[in-house]
């Protein structure tokens, strides 16, 4: 009996270890935060679009990263609506060749350097949230991404798929952050 306790409360140790551990590593993973955006939270008028028949301020969400993976050279932001009926969803924004050195952008703000391409709006900025009225409550997911080259070989006008996956084939990593939206 006494074995199996000191057993017990072994366990326990080490899983109170690996639970500690587990959590100091997260800390350094790739993070994606937000003083506009609470994750699973639904997003603020000033983050909703502004025509077709949504009446939101459309304004871009500031967002804050840290803890890049090592060797990034350049970052790019994508949001994106999976929930949208249409196939691939719907890109609300695509911000390519961000310099390694920057970590946030500001709310409606722009990078220096940096490129907006075409959304799934065919505009070269920032398009809030506006789902069909009556579709549902849609995801909208903001992800960075740490890219490991100083810029990607895509134009202003190419097209959001084209440079979705010119952002896949070189991310050493990504972190995103989901805000919600429903038009009722």
């Amino acid at each position: 009996m006494r074995k199996g306790i000191i057993f017990v409360v072994v366990l326990l140790i080490l899983a109170v270890v690996v639970f500690i551990g587990d959590k100091m590593m997260n800390k350094n993973e790739f993070q994606l935060t937000s003083s506009d955006i609470k994750p699973h939270q639904m997003l603020a008028n000033a983050q909703v679009y502004n025509a077709h028949g949504c009446s939101g301020q459309n304004i871009s969400p500031q967002l804050s990263w840290a803890h890049a993976p090592q060797g990034t050279k350049s970052f790019a932001i994508v949001c994106h609506d999976p929930d949208a009926p249409r196939e691939n969803g719907w890109y609300h924004w695509l911000v390519v060749n961000i310099p390694a050195e920057v970590n946030s952008i500001a709310a409606g703000g722009h990078i220096k350097g940096a490129l907006e391409t075409l959304t799934s709006f065919n505009e070269k900025a920032y398009g809030g949230a506006c789902p069909p009225v009556g579709h549902g409550v849609h995801r909208y997911n903001f992800t960075v991404y740490a890219l490991d080259v100083d810029s990607l070989d895509v134009k202003a006008d190419s097209n959001p798929l084209e440079v979705e996956k010119a952002i896949q084939a070189h991310a050493l990593g990504q972190a995103t952050l989901t805000g919600l939206y429903e038009r009722k």
